[in-house]
């Protein structure tokens, strides 16, 4: 794109790490740059275009606590190195914790997810289906990706429909699980 002429380029990068190095080649090559979705470490943007993580952390809080309000409840994270990631699982933290401290919701599984890992977090959801009888009434899930392998293991248990499963950016399977009940 560089060597087209290109005005600005824009970035909504898959690895904010590797994406330092795109920005040091079009600031080298005089064209500005906006990240966007994802903050772009040890890289000087122009211009950061984001959502509020902060209010989607709460509202799928919100949204879990109107299925379930008590019960058992999972946290399926993010990547652990991702502002993301580290933003949401702070929101559903501080608010889950009074209904934690009243002992209405327990968290029974509280996982990270190198590289959003659509596997691990099936691994986590079997794992949290298993270890509670399949009593489990909420998957917090960082993203569609995850949110896809925990919706695998409750059709594996037979509990679509019963189990809240949250996600984030609205891909376009993940927009299919939600018109079929499953996310």
């Amino acid at each position: 794109l560089l060597s087209q002429g290109i005005n600005v380029l824009i970035l909504n990068p898959v690895n904010d790490n590797a994406a330092a190095a795109l920005v040091k080649k079009a600031k080298q090559a005089g064209v500005p740059v906006v990240a966007y979705n994802q903050a772009i470490p040890n890289s000087e943007v122009d211009y950061y275009v984001t959502r509020d993580d902060f209010k989607v952390g709460q509202l799928q809080v919100q949204a879990a606590l109107r299925m379930a309000p008590k019960g058992n409840y999972v946290l399926v994270k993010g990547d652990p190195a991702n502002d993301i990631a580290k933003i949401e699982s702070e929101e559903w933290e501080k608010a889950l914790k009074p209904y934690v401290d009243r002992g209405d919701i327990k968290i029974v599984s509280d996982q990270w997810h190198k590289k959003w890992s659509p596997e691990t977090a099936l691994n986590q959801a079997e794992n949290a289906l298993s270890a509670n009888k399949n009593n489990v009434v909420a998957f917090l899930t960082a993203n569609d990706g995850l949110a896809t392998g925990v919706v695998q293991a409750i059709k594996a248990q037979n509990l679509q429909g019963k189990v809240f499963v949250s996600g984030m950016n609205g891909d376009l399977s993940n927009c299919r699980l939600i018109v079929e009940g499953l996310q």
